[in-house]
């Protein structure tokens, strides 16, 4: 059975997530696949580590947030075609949201997946969403 919920509490639920999380975090692009889950050990090259705004994610309103701000490199760490994403706590250690990247259909989409060093990456697209088959 799937609990639902009032749009005012999935929409709480996900400023929750910014709020634990807190302001600046970083995020890290790696090569390779993506951990079993987000306590597990990173894997892969770091592509790209980025601090994000303060205010890095929009209020949440139907059931979604999206990006705030813009959210790039300047310059990429290192060459090779990305694979996954983790957004870390403003320490860089702290590992609290991870998923897929991509030019489309990913968690997160970025200009290119393939990434240069010294060349800038661009997160185009970032949206955390409360399914809508759990609110009303």
């Amino acid at each position: 059975m799937v609990m639902q919920y009032s749009a005012v509490v999935a929409n709480a639920t996900l400023d929750a997530v910014e709020t634990a999380i807190g302001t600046s975090p970083v995020l890290k692009i790696y090569t390779g696949t993506m951990p079993l889950n987000v306590a597990t050990a990173r894997s892969g090259t770091v592509l790209v580590t980025m601090t994000l705004p303060s205010d890095w994610m929009a209020a949440a309103a139907l059931g979604s947030k999206v990006k705030s701000g813009t959210w790039s490199d300047a310059g990429a760490d290192a060459s090779g075609t990305a694979g996954y994403f983790t957004i870390f706590a403003s320490d860089g250690i702290t590992a609290h949201i991870q998923g897929t990247v991509g030019t489309a259909q990913a968690d997160m989409i970025l200009d290119t997946v393939t990434v240069t060093v010294g060349l800038p990456v661009v997160v185009n697209t970032f949206t955390l969403v409360k399914s809508a088959a759990n609110y009303s």
